[in-house]
């Protein structure tokens, strides 16, 4: 479970968050939603824990893999799918220890990597990465070019096959749809509906939120405001919400009238004395 407890959070001199307190769920799907620049982004880095809040704090399990999109690709010389694969770090951990252990021949280091190699399915790791490739746009032929190769919108399609193949329990997405072709993004919604970690979804898009999250958190007035459903019932919601708060406004203003006559009548009143000409 996610828990934000009484989090404060400034940006230079703007307040983004004052007390906000929400939680999330194993497993939840959640889309983080607002007007730009209330803090959505800063929200990621203080899970990401590039941020510290100034009050406050985050807790998750600390054996929580997390995983999100890098925004920067270097010109790399390396093939697209090798690039991928290189997203899941425990893998590339374990094929450096084990080609030291080869090195030495050390044949129980050996035989314990391997066995942890079986563990996370590495015998797979590369069809996998294809996998991920073809459903975001690329070809077979193109899974073999160089990163450099391609524009910047390709390589952040790199980026986000290297943040899905990554294994995890926490996945963090910043409009992943950014760069993607219609076909790209009806795949990309499949294989988050199926995904089986707790995510957190920044998007402006109902149409793509809307079959993937099952819970809603609003930053508002510096808050964290939860609402269970997807984005379509969450407006619903919120309208509903904003239509009671104005109801009370107005009854309030109405009554305001009432209460001045009744403030004056319980106005305590001078009292009068006796003047009495001096003889």
């Amino acid at each position: 479970m996610i828990i934000f407890n009484n989090i404060s959070l400034k940006r230079g001199q703007t307040e983004l968050l004052e007390n906000a307190t929400a939680t999330i769920n194993p497993k939840q799907k959640v889309g983080l939603v607002g007007k730009n620049g209330c803090g959505k982004s800063s929200l990621f880095a203080l899970l990401k824990k590039e941020l510290q809040p100034e009050g406050g704090e985050i807790s998750y399990p600390s054996s929580w893999a997390v995983s999100w999109v890098n925004q920067e690709t270097p010109a790399l010389e390396i093939s697209a799918l090798d690039y991928v694969i290189q997203g899941d770090r425990e893998y590339c951990r374990l094929q450096a220890e084990l080609e030291q252990a080869n090195e030495r021949n050390d044949g129980n280091a050996i035989a314990r990597i391997h066995d942890r190699l079986d563990a996370i399915n590495a015998w797979t790791i590369q069809s996998r990465a294809e996998t991920l490739l073809h459903g975001l746009g690329f070809t077979q032929a193109e899974t073999k070019h160089t990163v450099k190769s391609f524009s910047g919108g390709w390589r952040m399609r790199l980026n986000l096959a290297q943040a899905l193949l990554c294994p995890s329990d926490l996945l963090l997405l910043d409009e992943p749809t950014n760069h993607l072709d219609l076909d790209a993004v009806i795949w990309l919604e499949r294989w988050l509906v199926n995904y089986q970690g707790t995510l957190v979804l920044i998007s402006h898009d109902r149409d793509f939120l809307d079959p993937i999250v099952t819970k809603i958190l609003h930053i508002e007035h510096q808050k964290l405001n939860e609402y269970t459903g997807d984005y379509s019932s969450f407006e619903v919601q919120r309208a509903t919400k904003l239509a009671q708060q104005a109801a009370m406004y107005r009854q309030q203003q109405q009554k305001l009238p009432i209460y001045k006559v009744i403030l004056i009548a319980l106005k305590p009143k001078p009292l009068k004395q006796n003047r009495r000409k001096a003889v």
